[in-house]
């Protein structure tokens, strides 16, 4: 009798230390290799019971060989980037005008602005535009940001197109090289553009100063150089249709500018100011814009 209460206590014993044993385990992250890409998954912390809420996970993303040299990490808050970044295709659309330095009456505008005889010189007003018609649209073919100081301090560059449509609100009618000049028509036009893209490249110091934010606030102060790769005047009236002058009708073809952006998000504000006049002689008007930017950052 007496061993046969032995054993039942040996195996009561026994019994509660096989449903006492331990249920923990350890903090062994997953992990997930796709080509050059390794994948980490950490879950809770090593001695967490089942019964206790998980902490929340992170994943940390490696690029190439696990060696710090370039890795992301999200865990649902922060964002950190590559020392070099690439946006590809950016749009802008704007307003464009221009700010009119010139001496109108003076021999070097009279000899650009051609008056009939009898006529009065020009003045200002013979070039106004109409400011809401006026536009100015940008197509980037890509930007990159290039890490200076732990992501707060970049350089972005990149390039694209520019295109600016003045549209005048009068009757004046450009000629085109090797005599060109500005002249007031003697017919009424219901549309008056002037029309001129540049291929551009931009430079500006980037500013993020929440650079672990995927969409924070962030602004560019910088300059660009544009060349002239097209330039024409787009008329219609009654008397002779729609007419393009096409050619070299006095524009300059460089634009050196200052540019800015601002923004939170993919949608910002730009500004660019031209540094030269938008003719190569007589007039002194340095184009200006101001609008949206679509982009990734």
């Amino acid at each position: 009798m007496k061993s046969v209460i032995y054993t039942a206590a040996f195996l009561l014993l026994a019994f509660q230390s096989f449903a006492q044993a331990d249920t923990t385990r350890p903090n062994e992250p997953d992990t997930i290799k796709v080509g050059n890409f390794i994948i980490i998954k950490k879950n809770k912390s090593k001695n967490a019971p089942d019964t206790l809420p998980q902490k929340k996970y992170s994943i940390d993303i490696t690029i190439g060989e696990d060696n710090g040299s370039s890795s992301s990490n999200y865990n649902g808050h922060s964002w950190h980037r590559s020392n070099i970044s690439t946006n590809w295709l950016i749009f802008d659309l704007g307003f464009a005008n221009w700010r009119d330095k010139t001496v109108y009456g003076s021999p070097e505008a009279n000899a650009y602005l051609h008056a009939a005889p009898g006529e009065e010189d020009f003045t200002g007003g013979d070039l106004d535009l109409r400011n809401t018609k006026s536009s100015n649209v940008n197509i980037w073919l890509f930007m990159q940001k290039l890490n200076i100081t732990k992501h707060v301090v970049n350089l972005k560059y990149g390039i694209g197109l520019e295109m600016y449509n003045y549209k005048y609100s009068t009757n004046i009618t450009y000629k085109k090289s090797p005599d060109a000049y500005i002249f007031r028509d003697t017919i009424s036009f219901s549309k008056n553009k002037l029309m001129t893209g540049y291929v551009t490249v931009p430079v500006m110091l980037n500013i993020d100063p929440f650079p672990n934010r995927r969409r924070g606030l962030s602004f560019s102060v910088g300059v660009s150089a544009g060349y002239l790769y097209n330039s024409h005047t787009k008329q219609i009236s009654n008397e002779r249709g729609k007419q393009k002058i096409r050619g070299d009708i006095g524009i300059d073809p460089w634009r050196i500018a200052y540019i800015a952006e601002a923004g939170l998000g993919p949608i910002r504000l730009y500004g660019s100011y031209s540094t030269n006049p938008l003719h190569e002689n007589g007039l002194k008007q340095y184009p200006y814009a101001i609008g949206l930017r679509f982009s990734n950052w």
